[in-house]
């Protein structure tokens, strides 16, 4: 019951509820549509919008980036929701110095790319359709992601 309550301060139900929604929209988008929603492809061909480089003016980013926009503003509705219905529409804030944040999401775009994909496109999408390279991808960003936290709880106060 301690290691519950260490490891989950605030209760684990909504991780679960929200664990089974995410995966409930993945494999709805899948089913209805035939669609991967991987953010990270989300992200490409977002930006192939505005920049007009051959890799974000790639056919696959060009031709799905309609769809893969209102998937996005989805996820932007999904926690303004969350946001007004649960937190009450308390401010959030973060302890995390705003440099950490940044280098973080570099590290984690770059890390997106050279993966072929992110966390959701493989952890969810990819696992949840039984597909072998996700599950190294997985397993690799799972382990660089233990052992950063850890080196970071030693390095920085």
């Amino acid at each position: 019951m301690n290691l519950s309550l260490s490891l989950f301060p605030l209760g684990w139900q909504h991780y679960l509820l929200g664990g089974l929604l995410i995966g409930a929209g993945a494999a709805l988008l899948f089913v209805l549509t035939g669609r991967i929603g991987g953010m990270s492809t989300v992200f490409s061909s977002s930006w192939s919008y505005l920049v007009q480089r051959p890799f974000f003016q790639q056919k696959r980013f060009v031709e799905s980036r309609g769809w893969r926009l209102v998937y996005a503003l989805g996820l932007i509705l999904g926690a303004l929701v969350w946001w007004l219905g649960i937190a009450g529409g308390a401010p959030q804030a973060t302890t995390v110095p705003v440099w950490q944040l940044l280098v973080g999401g570099f590290l984690v775009g770059y890390g997106a790319r050279l993966g072929n994909g992110c966390t959701s496109g493989h952890g969810i999408c990819g696992l949840g359709s039984l597909q072998w390279p996700s599950l190294l991808a997985v397993l690799t960003f799972m382990a660089t992601a233990f052992l950063t936290a850890n080196l970071m709880m030693r390095v920085l106060p």
